[in-house]
């Protein structure tokens, strides 16, 4: 068992090395300056000296391979993911620590909602194979999962805000709101409700899908029948042994959509103008922040491969044949 899980940790640090060492080279290969653009809003001509100042502070002028690589590698571990060309010398680090919080309430209690509700009508659905619930359930899932998360954005401001101007459509607060007061927590709150219920309805659609196809192959299973031979009510096979089997393709899908939780909805963050991880990143493609975006997407490959650590570890408690 000990084994298992060292092989499990060290193939994920494994796993974080490889995926900062390629988020360094992806944006040193992307076609550009960064020197020319840290020297983009000067109002007077830059002069060659100026460029070759600006890489030498920069670091810019040392060889790629192997200096580079080591110091960004070991300011990484450091927590220093460098500094902001749009924001004007802000540490990247302090960027993304201001929005991360934005992210993960709205992406957060999407993921919850989801889970909670997909989960549970899919292995019900899977259970009651041809009924009314599974029917519904299923044509329902099918519907959500194939829409696309900004257009389903899209659809409820139209919907919601716009046309019966029953919740707010932008933005984290109103214009205006008391600073401290109760007010001003109920009005986060809904403005919370529609990115919210857009990316939600979009993960249900998932979890259905899967939770089902995982329950339907289950009860199928010879251990079924004999569980049922044996005179088990329909109440103790489900949760004696449909449920931990069925469970296991489901736990990969949660991890998986959890570690997304920090890159956050790029495309509903940018519906909703929600100052997230989303917001930060149109932002920093917008003005070629390569500093920025290398900082999000090590966070965001970091979370991922925190989330098939997970996984890997959970795989062991629902399922005894994995520790052997």
């Amino acid at each position: 068992m000990s084994r298992r899980i060292f092989r499990i940790v060290f193939r994920a640090l494994g796993t974080l090395l490889t995926v900062a060492i390629l988020n360094f080279i992806l944006f040193r290969i992307v076609p550009g300056d960064p020197a020319q653009l840290l020297l983009a809003g000067a109002r007077t001509s830059v002069t060659v000296q100026q460029m070759d100042a600006q890489r030498a502070r920069w670091g810019l002028d040392r060889p790629l391979f192997p200096d580079q690589v080591v110091d960004y590698l070991s300011a990484t571990l450091h927590g220093d993911l460098g500094y902001s060309f749009k924001f004007r010398g802000r540490p990247v680090a302090d960027l993304i620590l201001e929005r991360l919080p934005a992210t993960i309430v709205l992406v957060g209690l999407a993921q919850m909602i989801a889970i909670l509700c997909g989960v549970l009508f899919g292995i019900y659905a899977g259970w009651r194979r041809g009924g009314a619930v599974d029917r519904i359930a299923t044509g329902a899932s099918m519907a959500l999962y194939t829409m696309p998360s900004f257009w389903l954005a899209m659809v409820l401001v139209v919907i919601f805000s716009t046309g019966l101007g029953w919740l707010p459509g932008y933005g984290i607060y109103s214009p205006g709101a008391n600073i401290g007061s109760t007010d001003r927590f109920l009005d986060y709150l809904r403005h919370l409700v529609l990115p919210v219920t857009a990316l939600a309805l979009g993960l249900i659609g998932q979890y259905v899908v899967v939770a089902r196809a995982a329950m339907s192959e289950v009860v199928t299973e010879d251990y079924m029948v004999t569980a049922r031979a044996k005179g088990l009510t329909n109440g103790q096979m489900l949760m004696r042994h449909a449920f931990r089997n069925a469970m296991l393709p489901v736990v990969t899908l949660i991890t998986l959509n959890l570690g997304y939780v920090v890159a956050g909805a790029i495309t509903v963050e940018a519906v909703f103008a929600w100052p997230g991880i989303g917001g930060l990143t149109v932002e920093a493609l917008n003005a070629r922040d390569y500093p920025v975006l290398q900082g999000i997407f090590l966070l965001l490959g970091a979370s991922i491969v925190l989330a098939n650590l997970i996984a890997d570890l959970a795989y062991g408690l629902l399922d005894p044949r994995v520790r052997q």
